[in-house]
């Protein structure tokens, strides 16, 4: 019986060691308060814990975390009403006084952001506002990190989401860019019509250049094809003048060339012919020639 008793004794107490063993995840702070006063802050890793005498007061991620508060009414300096959303990333620094320093921190964030938000925006107008994201933006992070030192809380930065102006401002502002995109795209086609005409007047330029360059390259080429007929003919007349001379001809040969020369003149229609007197003194050979009078003939 006593050995049953002390077998379940030493049951309970590895029981009761197995589960005051800690382990803590890594990027996770455990807070730990010995008969209610803090102790210590666990970091990742094995620790024990003694049984009804320490306790885990709080388990705090080390993580940048991501809170996306409601949208919040501010007023601008002219009296205009709207509505900002912001997004806080922010991250844990100290875990003991993040689990001592403020009931519900991220409430206290919350809070916190939302009365910075007016503040800033109480000091600008409306243009100002939609067009300056990024100074509240800055001026929003600078004043949360300093205050959430004290709770252990490093803020990252703050995002501005959504602006949300009064529904007459929206209609007024969507009008206005509605106008100013017909404004651009009637510039953007203005633009491209005069793009248009200054190509075709640039194409029909230099149409007329290839045409005018063309119809002066086919006159220097007729140009150049006459002076080459003419210079062909004349070669061939001295070539046959040259083999004629060197050929040294009678009388007679010239004669007769004479009298082919005459004929190929009397092709024409010319109505006299006078014959050289050099010609005249051949009476053998040119007896029936001595004054060719043809009349031009009727046309059928």
């Amino acid at each position: 019986m006593e050995l049953i008793i002390f077998l379940i004794f030493v049951v309970l107490v590895l029981l009761l060691l197995v589960t005051n063993i800690c382990v803590v995840p890594q990027a996770t702070a455990y807070v730990v308060e010995r008969l209610g006063i803090y102790h210590d802050t666990w970091n990742a890793g094995l620790h024990f814990k003694i049984p009804f005498l320490e306790r885990v007061a709080k388990k705090v991620s080390l993580k940048e975390q991501v809170v996306d508060f409601k949208p919040q009414p501010v007023i601008t300096r002219d009296n205009v009403t709207m509505q900002i959303d912001t997004v806080v990333f922010f991250q844990v620094t100290d875990s003991k006084l993040y689990t001592y320093g403020v009931e519900r921190p991220l409430s206290a964030i919350e809070n916190l952001s939302a009365t910075t938000l007016r503040n800033i925006i109480g000091d600008m107008e409306l243009d100002h506002t939609l067009t300056s994201r990024d100074v509240i933006n800055t001026k929003i992070t600078t004043t949360l990190d300093e205050a959430t030192d004290k709770w252990g809380i490093k803020v990252n930065r703050v995002e501005v989401k959504n602006i949300i102006p009064p529904p007459e401002i929206q209609d007024a502002m969507e009008k206005q860019m509605k106008a100013e995109r017909l404004r651009r795209e009637s510039i953007l086609r203005a633009e491209g019509e005069k793009r248009s005409a200054v190509l075709v007047a640039e194409g029909e330029k230099e149409s007329a250049i290839l045409r005018a360059d063309a119809v002066r390259e086919q006159r220097i080429r007729e140009a150049q094809g006459e002076a080459q007929a003419m210079m062909t003919v004349q070669q061939a007349l001295a070539d046959s003048i040259k083999l004629l001379n060197d050929a040294a001809p009678n009388d007679k040969v010239l004669t007769l060339k004479s009298l082919e020369a005459l004929a190929k003149v009397a092709d024409g229609k010319a109505t006299k012919i006078i014959i050289p007197s050099e010609l005249q003194n051949l009476g053998s050979l040119v007896t029936s020639i001595k004054e060719i009078a043809t009349d031009p003939k009727p046309e059928q």
